[in-house]
């Protein structure tokens, strides 16, 4: 698979097989994650894989808030990302230009790690809504660690892509 490849094949996952992820192929995700390119190369982030059933119990209340992504309960590989300090010059430089690096740095990991799981077969699902205190708890974080995202990581119970529906190209993006 190439890239182009897991770009049309990257959807978010909502409906996971029992079928676990094996260990390498989530190592395989974080590492992934881990090269991602960053601001001042900042790399302000840090990934927490949760797959033991008693944490994921108690992790996923923190995204289900008001009924939301009950999906995740049949989901057995769950992956919060923290935002970390950014280096002094990313802060500098993003207090200048007026822009939040760390936070961009991050979707950029994300999105290297969403697509390496594509290619292993994998399906994702990123996950904003969520409860950082109750998140930042449940996992033991120190209280200046930031919970950002978490991703579901799992075997798709069908291998069956929806259809994309996107807007169209001319309201997306212009070549001048």
């Amino acid at each position: 698979m190439n890239v182009q490849d897991a770009i049309l094949r990257r959807e978010s996952c909502r409906n996971y097989s029992e079928k676990p992820v094996e260990r390498e192929k989530l190592v395989a995700c974080l590492e992934a994650a881990r090269m991602a390119p960053s601001a001042c190369n900042s790399q302000p982030w840090r990934y927490v894989a949760v797959q033991e059933p008693e944490l994921l119990e108690k992790m996923r209340p923190c995204m289900q808030a008001f009924g939301m992504n009950k999906f995740i309960d049949g989901c057995g590989t769950l992956v919060a990302v923290i935002e970390e300090p950014a280096t002094l010059s990313a802060k500098l430089g993003g207090r200048i230009s007026q822009q939040q690096y760390a936070q961009m740095d991050v979707g950029i990991s994300v999105a290297h790690f969403c697509l390496r799981a594509t290619e292993l077969g994998l399906g994702t699902c990123i996950l904003g809504w969520l409860n950082p205190d109750k998140l930042r708890e449940t996992l033991g974080l120190r209280p200046d660690e930031k919970p950002r995202l978490v991703i579901a990581v799992g075997y798709a119970a069908s291998g069956e892509l929806r259809t994309k529906k996107r807007k169209n190209a001319e309201d997306v993006y212009e070549i001048r």
